[in-house]
């Protein structure tokens, strides 16, 4: 690992999905050269007990994500209002009226650049959105 990057709440996905039979070590941000932070993508589900939030709710699970995209940038140094960019997956586009403005309840003022894109499914058949994050922490 190099120096210049600081990992944030490291799993593996052994543990963390174990019907899945997969072995890879993962965390949920990297800090990279002291300012850039790169969230992994953030879904309806608690950071901390991995219980799924909002089952068949769009609404609900991008609260959710967006709380924890908060929780996880103010564990890197960051808040919300470094956002830079973020990429909204969303699995079918009936959602993506719903998705928008709870996000834009999180980033009222941030004025991020954002991507949307629709994709035929998420990791888990009951993720409706994953919201990925890239911030920076400030000076």
């Amino acid at each position: 690992m190099s120096p210049t990057h600081k990992r944030i709440r490291p799993f593996n996905t052994r543990e963390t999905y174990p019907e899945q039979n997969l072995d890879n070590d993962l965390c949920q941000v990297v800090v990279a050269t002291g300012t850039m932070v790169f969230v992994r993508g953030q879904i309806g589900q608690n950071l901390d007990t991995s219980e799924n939030v909002g089952e068949g709710d769009a609404t609900a699970q991008t609260h959710q994500a967006m709380v924890n995209v908060a929780t996880l940038l103010r564990e890197a140094g960051s808040d919300i209002s470094h956002i830079c960019k973020l990429v909204i997956y969303i699995v079918d586009p009936a959602y993506r009226g719903d998705v928008y403005r709870e996000v834009g309840r999180h980033l009222k003022g941030v004025y991020p650049v954002s991507t949307g894109v629709v994709v035929t499914a998420l990791a888990r058949p009951e993720w409706l959105v994953e919201i990925d994050v890239t911030a920076v922490i400030p000076a």
